[in-house]
């Protein structure tokens, strides 16, 4: 087992990273002083392969679990299916000790953790991600969410989980195209902190498409490793966790515009990484050859690289615009200025990126 520790006063937590946590989920929970009723929100694809495991480990725990399953799909992350997970709670009469267990990727953990975070002004919540890109990125940190037809995430809070177990076990019944997805997270972090490790993730990238046990454990609590350093310096957003958005800018945008059923938020991000380490070069921060290192790794990876047509740049420019990260209506970005190392570049030019972005259609 690895333990990455994010130290945040009160609020710190553990994540797990090892093979067989999720039959011992119970175990992790009694640990911690909380009432007997546990509300375990999960989908109907996940809650087919891995709902019984849960309700198991923890009823063998002495938990009773009442279980929600959510629609699947990002289209869902709504105020609307909030409210319904707030009636439940409400009639299963949950109380302040009660915890809210998220089973599942990046939507069911946003969803349920904002649910957490805001019922009787917040219950104890568990994260256990199911998805590769959930274990190294959305379940870690505490963004919670749900998303607003104009956009994604700007209905949220920063609620820390009290626990993340990451079970790769789980992450062999994903498909191939969520593997890739979840890998464009993992890219992200080698580009925006380690150089090492891009330069291990283009060494070892098919042996974590072919999810090969070793190099995925390295993988996932590596980027935990870089996220937790990140959250630690700026739990809330105010400075240098944005780096964390590399790609984001963009990738929201393109999640918007489609409305959220085009693509997988890695495959969005990736789009964003793509064009954004082009945005690097063309404003002169970032070595030509380092972008096409970034492109290509991503390319192997089996991720877009390259905008579909039918978005028009106005139309991105102007979602772009209302990303939570403008500040005064001026663009920004997550830029590189070298593999390992980016900066937050506020006030980009419109027309550098539009410029950037017509280069980027396919």
């Amino acid at each position: 087992m690895q333990e990455v520790y994010i130290n945040l006063g009160i609020r710190s937590y553990s994540i797990y990273v090892d093979t067989g946590l999720l039959p011992r989920l119970g175990e992790y929970l009694k640990v911690f002083k909380l009432t007997p009723r546990v509300l375990l929100i999960t989908n109907p694809v996940v809650g087919s392969l891995y709902g019984a495991v849960a309700e198991t480990a923890l009823m063998n725990a002495g938990f009773e679990v009442i279980r929600a399953e959510i629609p699947d799909g990002e289209e869902y992350k709504n105020l609307a299916t909030a409210e319904k997970l707030y009636d439940l709670a409400y009639t299963r009469e949950l109380d302040r000790r009660s915890p809210v267990v998220a089973l599942g990727g990046g939507v069911v953990g946003d969803l349920a953790g904002f649910v957490a975070a805001t019922y009787l002004r917040g219950v104890p919540f568990i994260q256990v991600p199911t998805t590769l890109l959930a274990q190294v990125d959305s379940s870690v940190g505490g963004k919670v969410a749900v998303n607003h037809p104009r956009g994604k995430n700007i209905i949220g809070a920063f609620y820390q989980p009290r626990l993340v177990l990451a079970d790769l076990d789980v992450l062999k019944t994903l498909d191939l195209r969520e593997v890739r997805a979840g890998l464009a997270e993992v890219i992200k972090y080698g580009v925006i902190a380690d150089r090492a490790f891009f330069v291990w993730l283009e060494e070892n990238l098919e042996r974590l498409l072919a999810l090969e046990a070793e190099p995925l454990a390295h993988a996932v609590a590596a980027s935990c490793r870089i996220k937790a350093r990140v959250v630690q310096e700026d739990e809330t957003e105010q400075g240098r966790r944005a780096i964390l958005n590399f790609g984001h800018t963009l990738g929201h945008a393109l999640e918007a515009l489609t409305g959220y059923t085009a693509y997988r938020h890695g495959e969005a991000v990736a789009m964003g990484m793509a064009a954004a380490a082009r945005l690097a070069v063309a404003l002169g921060m970032f070595p030509e050859g380092d972008a096409v290192r970034v492109i290509n790794l991503i390319r192997r990876a089996g991720l877009p690289v390259e905008i579909p047509p039918e978005l028009s740049t106005g139309d991105l420019v102007a979602s772009m615009r209302r990303d939570k990260k403008v500040l005064a209506g001026r663009l920004t970005f997550v830029l590189p200025v070298e593999i390992g190392r980016v900066e937050i570049v506020r006030d980009v030019p419109e027309e550098a990126v539009g410029r950037v972005l017509r280069l980027c259609y396919n």
